[in-house]
């Protein structure tokens, strides 16, 4: 029946079904709205990140009783959604996610979409969103989710390897701050009986040394044996890997199959939580930056 209609229309406009698009196209006098879109074209040349948030998370960490200062099954949710974006979107050449955040970076001359902003942020968020849906229960057994999470996201260019190594330097930077002030308000209250607003109160001034010294002497903590994951959060990059498989394969001579284990170099999304602001990392994976990879 639809395919009925769509022929009726093309008749009454003039174009046969079936004749090449580009010789007569159907038409309305309402085509002009079209006029009224931005050219949403991003710069050429450039590093295009993709940094999406989790909209009014304090609320919905508290809801879905999160356990602070981290909790290992949302963490690990975020990054299956990332990885998942990754596996399904192109052009993407590396990821960086902590807390409730995320930030996608799609290679300086990705084609993809004709470089249109607002296709970039809007297919990030939805395919992001929709696999934290999708994979809660996989990592909240026992946690019914109450309402659907919401995320939003934003869009900024960087045209050298030194911005961008820059800005994920400080989101890397800003996951340090946030989990070492997190990691002790939260020993503060859990442990030392303080009320939030005391334990705020205690915190407010000190610096970095003074938390650390918090934790040790107070609660025999030493902030450097703490995961990796909560100080350094997750970095997201393609890499080869070997895959060992079992076939069934016919044997000459013979009435049975027989099983055999073949090796094979499949490309994975793969997580690591690792330093990111010094050198080390880009001179190990040096294809991150390579604008051919």
């Amino acid at each position: 029946m639809l395919r009925c209609c769509r022929a009726a229309a093309a008749i009454a406009a003039g174009c046969a079904p079936g004749s090449p698009r580009g010789l007569a196209m159907a038409k309305s006098k309402f085509e002009y709205v079209r006029d009224f879109e931005a050219d949403d074209t991003v710069l050429p040349n450039c590093w295009i990140v993709v940094r999406l948030d989790g909209r009014n998370f304090h609320r919905f960490s508290e809801q879905h009783e999160f356990k602070k200062p981290n909790d290992d099954r949302a963490l690990h949710l975020m990054t299956k959604c990332a990885q998942t974006v990754m596996q399904e979107l192109e052009d993407i050449a590396i990821a960086y996610g902590q807390s409730d955040e995320y930030s996608f970076v799609f290679k300086k001359k990705s084609r993809w979409f004709k470089r249109r902003a607002s296709k970039f942020m809007t297919h990030v968020v939805s395919q992001f969103s929709s696999s934290y849906v999708f994979y809660w229960k996989d990592y909240f057994k026992d946690q019914q989710l109450l309402y659907p999470p919401g995320f939003d996201g934003r869009i900024v260019l960087y045209p050298s390897n030194q911005n961008l190594k820059d800005y994920l330097s400080w989101r890397q930077a800003d996951c340090h701050i946030n989990n070492l002030y997190n990691t002790v308000f939260w020993m503060l209250v859990q442990r030392g009986g303080l009320t939030p607003v005391q334990a705020q109160e205690r915190l407010r001034g000190t610096l970095a040394g003074d938390k650390n010294e918090i934790l040790f002497s107070e609660f025999n903590i030493n902030y450097n044996n703490e995961p990796l994951m909560y100080r350094k959060g997750t970095v997201l990059i393609w890499q080869k890997i070997n895959e060992v498989i079992t076939k069934k394969i016919k044997v000459p001579k013979e009435d049975e199959e027989k099983e055999v284990e073949v090796t094979r170099t499949k490309t994975k999304v793969v997580p690591l939580h690792c330093d990111i602001i010094g050198d080390q990392f880009w001179e190990e994976y040096p294809e991150v930056l390579a604008e051919d990879s």
